[in-house]
């Protein structure tokens, strides 16, 4: 039986089209792709979970757990992954409204419109590396529940070329105790996202946790902040030395037991027999030798991939090297937030194909409707920027977030309202394409270039009022 086969029985006729793509050989291709040392890893693990993954994700688990900054880190990514909500764009053709319709019913079912659904996928993608979600069926075949699995028991089965030996059963979630197989999964049944894969290609290679590489330096942050608090308490009470120059071990023990009776606590001073005097050793009022700490502290931020000074941590941090490296931040967040919306999309993909309907790559679009954590102001600006370059009004409502297909059915909508302050001849005013006044002149945007902070362009935009532009005589 043919690779086509084997998938079409998996999920049905319509699957090859969608999957086999993805999980195919390619006639032409040539030799393995995984990595020697990955393959025989995986031949002495090929019975068990991967002990790499499940170590990894117990780690940073207990690092979230312990640790604040490790929970506000994934909280954060978290947050800013799934601003705005997730948004299905549609082009407008003639099964637009069926495929929206289909959408519609999809969201509710699987909650994608709450939030409490996307924050914990994405935490699952972010904490774990990997975000396994099993597509449960009712009984008319249709897509009710993407259900997250604990990703440190499902173990791909694939062969030395890195794609899945059978389809039908691709994924197996194993007891991590014993071994044995619990469930098995079809390519279709499991959407499986891999967050940063060492390997694209080797269906078998699993994503890696957004933290994973800063464990050791972690480790070293946390046992040398806490060798600073005892050395504080160590050293933070006032000390006296007591030397009684000849005095005899008795002696010194009999002074001792006297002058710590007399203050009635405990004390921590210090006693010899030569040379006599009462010194004071002063303690430790503060702890301001912590350099070592802060390299450590630096190198754990370095390597989280969220700029320190986004945690509370300002001090020697200019702005404008806070802004460049939130920069950076927001091209991870806008990694995250593709690969769960691709997730999401092939989930939908997968919904159509049960229902025998085939959906063009070019029809729809998943995507968080927020990207690179803009403000309001700031997609509004970009908007007016993509208006002034003369790009289409769908286009421009796509890039800031909205679908053009319902924006434009509002629209129009809305131009047929009726108005109770009617422009002359009677027509109730339509909003234009490109922005303005409802029935007046399209805006006039400018741009200034170099005229913003940091050299960038300054946007304005003058929208006449609904006379026309004629003032107010």
């Amino acid at each position: 039986m043919s690779y086509l086969k084997s998938l079409a029985a998996a999920g049905g006729e319509l699957m090859r089209t969608a999957l086999a793509p993805l999980y195919a050989r390619p006639s032409g291709e040539r030799g393995a792709r995984v990595a020697a040392d990955t393959a025989m890893r995986r031949f002495y693990r090929q019975f068990s979970v991967s002990t790499e993954v499940r170590e990894r994700i117990l780690l940073l688990r207990d690092m979230e757990q312990r640790d604040g900054r490790v929970k506000r880190i994934h909280g954060r990514i978290c947050r800013d992954t799934i601003r705005g909500g997730l948004v299905m764009q549609f082009n407008e053709t003639a099964s637009s409204e069926t495929l929206r319709r289909e959408w519609q019913a999809f969201e509710h079912r699987l909650h994608l419109n709450r939030v409490q659904k996307l924050r914990s996928d994405a935490r699952g993608l972010v904490c774990e590396g990997n975000l396994p979600l099993q597509l449960v069926l009712d009984d008319s075949q249709r897509v009710v529940a993407a259900v997250r699995m604990p990703a440190e028991t499902i173990v791909p089965i694939t062969d030395a070329s890195g794609r899945f030996t059978d389809p039908a059963r691709a994924y197996e979630q194993r007891d991590v105790t014993t071994g044995q197989v619990q469930a098995s999964f079809a390519a279709w049944q499991l959407q499986l996202a891999r967050f940063d894969p060492l390997s694209y290609d080797d269906m078998g290679e699993m994503g890696r946790p957004f933290l994973d590489a800063t464990v050791d330096v972690w480790r070293k942050l946390t046992m040398t902040e806490e060798d600073l608090v005892l050395r504080r308490r160590m050293r933070a009470p006032l000390r006296l030395s007591h030397v009684l120059e000849g005095a005899t071990e008795d002696e010194v023990k009999a002074y001792r037991k006297e002058v710590e009776g007399e203050k009635g606590e405990i004390s921590t001073d210090f006693y010899s027999n030569r040379k006599g005097s009462v010194t004071a050793v002063q303690g430790d009022a503060k702890l301001a030798d912590i350099e070592d700490v802060v390299y450590l502290l630096d190198s754990f931020f370095a390597g989280a991939g969220i700029p320190k000074g986004l945690m509370g941590y300002t001090e020697g941090l200019s702005r404008d090297i806070l802004e460049d490296l939130k920069r950076d931040y927001y091209d991870e967040i806008d990694h995250v937030q593709d690969t769960l919306a691709f997730e999401y999309e092939a989930a939908f993909r997968i919904h159509l194909l049960l229902k025998g309907i085939v959906a063009g790559p070019d029809e729809i679009s998943a995507r968080m409707s927020e990207r690179r954590t803009e403000t309001p102001n700031q997609v509004a600006d970009l908007g007016l920027k993509l208006v002034a370059l003369g790009l289409p009004p769908p286009l421009v409502w796509a890039e800031m977030g909205y679908d053009p297909a319902q924006v434009l059915k509002a629209v129009e909508a809305w131009g047929k309202r009726t108005d109770p302050y009617p422009l002359p001849g009677g027509m109730p005013p339509t909003p234009t394409a490109g922005g303005g006044a409802p029935g007046g002149a399209p805006a006039k945007v400018s741009i200034t270039p170099g005229n913003a902070r940091k050299g960038e362009s300054a946007t304005s935009v003058g929208v006449p009022g609904s006379n026309g532009g004629r003032g107010r005589g």
